[in-house]
């Protein structure tokens, strides 16, 4: 095996956003059974210490490659666009705009203990985060805009950021 591969090379997927989870799992599967230390118990040192490098490699590909946000940062990375390198350019004002707005009504909810506020606000949020992804691949695989897919790919970072504030108050409440 090669290690030098990129992770859609190591599962013989095209490099796209969009991909079929179905061959992505079935890649995963058989890749995972064949370097599963498990298999390598009784070989060498050497032998057992490569295959437990190989079955990290794989766990890692395969975790980037299954989360949306973090195969667009991967493909992003793989063009040399670094999404939160300190110079990437500022997001549009109006999506600041609406992003506090997101933040003030996480707020106002978690302060009045109202689950079903947080909720709806969740549900808005996933709706949002499945726009992103259409418009990621879109910009990737569509047009090659890169450029646009790093800006598509920050706002995303912000609603997944806010997605999992939101499940922390819902979760408060819960206990």
């Amino acid at each position: 095996m090669d290690f030098s591969r990129d992770h859609f090379a190591l599962f013989g997927l095209a490099r796209r956003f969009r991909l079929d989870e179905g061959a992505l799992e079935g890649a995963y599967r058989q890749l995972q059974a064949s370097v599963h230390p498990d298999r390598y118990a009784s070989r060498s040192q050497a032998e057992r210490r490569v295959s437990m490098q190989w079955a990290t490699r794989v766990n890692e590909a395969y975790r980037t490659l299954r989360e949306p946000l973090a195969r667009a940062r991967y493909l992003l990375a793989l063009q040399h666009i670094d999404v939160e390198h300190p110079a990437a350019p500022a997001l549009a004002n109006d999506f600041l705009a609406e992003q506090m707005e997101w933040r003030e009504a996480l707020a106002e909810a978690a302060g009045r203990r109202d689950a079903r506020a947080l909720d709806d606000l969740l549900e808005r949020l996933r709706g949002e985060a499945r726009t992103l992804a259409e418009a990621l691949a879109r910009s990737i695989d569509d047009e090659g805009d890169y450029v646009q897919a790093a800006d598509t790919a920050r706002r995303l970072m912000f609603i997944d950021k806010l997605c999992r504030d939101v499940d922390e108050a819902l979760a408060e409440l819960e206990g």
